[in-house]
């Protein structure tokens, strides 16, 4: 049976369309007003071996937060309506990846009890007050925050409904820091909608998530 789905997501500050095949094979198709964003989703659908395309708009002349947060949104709606009933899967999944000076580790749980936590050691404490700069219409703009990061990954967690742990563990390069956590989140994504035919129905002693 087939694991793809279509959401649209249209607000008065965002217009936002997500196709996902969970049985994929990395191929990313991704366009959001924000290139940074669109490296990272590339990053995160290649190490998961899903394929995923994106077509975002948003107010970014105001800011990033809501086309961040809403992509957020959709694509954990995606995951959530390409699972289905959950029927079959792993369930939960965990990555470590490095990225030169950085290290993330990443859990997921997809458990329908949507939870978000992000942790920073005192050895990343600092990479957290920097920005990404990027170019924005042939203006350097300091584009994209570890605040920003944390606004997609708490949408992402709450619209699929999985308990989602991010640690970075050190990391001088910001660019880096986020790079490893979206190639981890995608590899512990994989494993966590991995079915296994040894699973009948759910993965829960309750019968039900």
């Amino acid at each position: 049976m087939s694991r793809k789905a279509k959401v649209a997501r249209k607000t008065k500050e965002t217009d936002i369309t997500v196709e996902v095949n969970l049985d994929g094979s990395g191929r990313g198709d991704i366009k959001t007003p924000i290139p940074f964003f669109d490296h990272m989703l590339t990053n995160f659908t290649k190490h998961g071996l899903f394929d995923l395309k994106i077509r975002a708009k948003g107010d970014v002349e105001v800011d990033f937060h809501h086309t961040i947060e809403d992509v957020g949104l959709a694509l954990g709606e995606a995951f959530k309506k390409a699972l289905g009933k959950n029927s079959g899967i792993k369930r939960c999944g965990s990555a470590d990846f490095p990225m030169m000076d950085s290290l993330s580790t990443v859990v997921c749980d997809i458990s329908n009890r949507p939870y978000f936590k992000f942790n920073t050691t005192k050895d990343s404490f600092a990479v957290s007050k920097k920005m990404v700069s990027a170019m924005i219409d042939g203006k350097m703009v300091d584009a994209f925050d570890m605040g920003l990061l944390q606004e997609f990954l708490k949408a992402f967690s709450n619209s699929l409904g999985a308990d989602l742990h991010v640690t970075i563990h050190y990391g001088m390069d910001i660019h880096h820091s986020m790079e490893s956590v979206f190639k981890a989140l995608g590899r512990a994504l994989s494993a966590a909608v991995t079915k296994d035919k040894r699973i009948k129905g759910v993965m829960s002693t309750k019968g039900k998530l």
